[in-house]
């Protein structure tokens, strides 16, 4: 499933309780992430699905959208409701939204 940037900030800003997950490497974060994200690099997700809640929703982003949709697979596969947002912290950013 897909979330765009604009869903993605109505979502924080009504606190609906959705996880974020910026799987980007170490050195890509440094940039900045989305506010509240957990970073879990893709490459490590497997061995963190014990520490994200499996009744919310994950929302995985990396850095154009392709990483996060391959992350958004591997949680549906693991019972999350996952999304990817297409266009990732390019698009997050270039909106104008925040980042830390």
């Amino acid at each position: 499933m897909e979330i765009t940037p604009q869903q993605l900030s109505e979502q924080l800003t009504n606190g609906r309780g959705a996880q974020i997950v910026d799987v980007r490497e170490s050195a890509e974060v440094t940039e900045g992430m989305i506010p509240g994200a957990k970073h879990i690099a893709l490459g490590e997700l497997p061995g963190h699905l014990k520490d994200l809640d499996t009744s919310r929703p994950v929302i995985a982003v990396c850095r154009s959208g392709r990483r996060s949709a391959a992350a958004a697979d591997q949680l549906a596969a693991a019972g999350f409701t996952a999304y990817t947002m297409p266009g990732g912290m390019l698009d997050w950013t270039a909106a104008g939204f925040p980042i830390s």
